[in-house]
């Protein structure tokens, strides 16, 4: 088969790459940035560029995207011309050339503010049903992006399958109140209990997407760790996260005092995954019980996919405030 990996010298966009030489797919690579990972160096707003990569295609991988550590650097136009422009054209190309399954990764910063209860409510249970209500521009251009996906789906008959992932990325948190009360691994081990994924299940539920997408033909996805929470759990969760924690995994206190770890006190919003395992058949390997197991051995949690692709940055420059400037 012959992929079309688009945004491929980004974290996905390296593992996907990676991952699908190895299984002897020929891999089209395309991206602004030169990588050993991209075949084609170019931008998805140039029609003809897009068009020629698109030759004998059978199937496309569509991560590349200006992401949210974009939004205080870069202007909403260009927003608009990568995440939807850029859309617009890879779809346009992909049913001229009659490839037969196109996969979005899309975001779960697309339900914004919905990601937010009000401060006396339980924490948010997000599902797919939760309807967006974009913070940034980056949430609406990847909200009008999933909405062409569906479009061309059903005016066109394109398979057309979306993947929300939450975080996956490597990178200190943008927050500095949360870099200075907790160590980065501490953070993102807490993170695998409601919004976190490894980048080696992620590219597991890109391939599965394109491996079902003919049958399925449209649909929407939340791909994260498994959350070991139910909905019973919401209202503690929400003002005493530690002693939920402590209930389903009782010797969790004890792994992290040994590092000088703490959980939030607080979790207000869950991903929740249900969806994607029923109908992608989709088993993710690392959550928050593997990052335990991890801690019990002395092991890394992470995957080795995602050790090998690192760290990568979103901008060519560093900034005093942290990884990248909050708008």
């Amino acid at each position: 088969m012959k992929i079309l990996v688009t945004g491929s010298s980004g974290h996905l966009g390296e593992a996907l790459v990676r991952t699908l030489r190895q299984q002897r797919h020929e891999v089209v690579g395309l991206d602004i940035v030169p990588s050993a990972f991209t075949d084609q160096l170019g931008s998805l707003t140039d029609r003809a560029h897009v068009q020629q990569c698109m030759s004998g295609v059978d199937a496309v991988l569509h991560t590349a995207t200006l992401h949210k550590p974009h939004v205080a650097t870069h202007t909403r136009q260009d927003f608009v011309d990568t995440n939807i422009t850029g859309t617009l054209h890879l779809l346009e190309e992909a049913v001229q050339a009659g490839v037969g399954a196109f996969v979005f990764t899309s975001t779960t910063s697309t339900f914004g503010d919905a990601l937010t209860p009000p401060a006396d409510a339980p924490a948010a249970w997000v599902t797919e049903d939760v309807a967006p209500v974009p913070k940034n521009i980056y949430g609406v251009t990847k909200t009008a992006a999933e909405d062409l996906c569906r479009l061309f789906h059903r005016n066109q008959g394109l398979p057309c399958l979306v993947l929300r992932t939450s975080r996956f990325f490597p990178e200190d948190d943008d927050q500095p109140a949360t870099r200075q009360a907790y160590a980065d691994d501490n953070v993102k081990a807490n993170e695998y209990l409601h919004r976190r994924v490894d980048v080696e299940d992620v590219v597991s539920a890109h391939l599965l997407a394109l491996a079902r997408a003919a049958n399925l033909g449209f649909g929407r996805y939340i791909i994260s760790a498994t959350t070991p929470f139910a909905p019973a759990d919401l209202a503690e969760l929400r003002t005493n996260a530690p002693a939920v924690v402590q209930r389903l995994f009782p010797a969790y206190e004890a792994a992290y005092a040994r590092r000088g770890w703490r959980m939030f006190p607080g979790i207000g919003r869950v991903y929740v995954n249900e969806r994607a395992r029923q109908e992608l058949g989709w088993q993710p390997r690392y959550d928050f019980q593997h990052v335990l197991d991890c801690l019990r051995a002395g092991t890394d949690p992470r995957s080795p996919l995602t050790q090998l692709v690192g760290k990568k940055g979103y901008h060519s420059q560093t900034f005093a405030e942290g990884p990248y400037p909050v708008e």
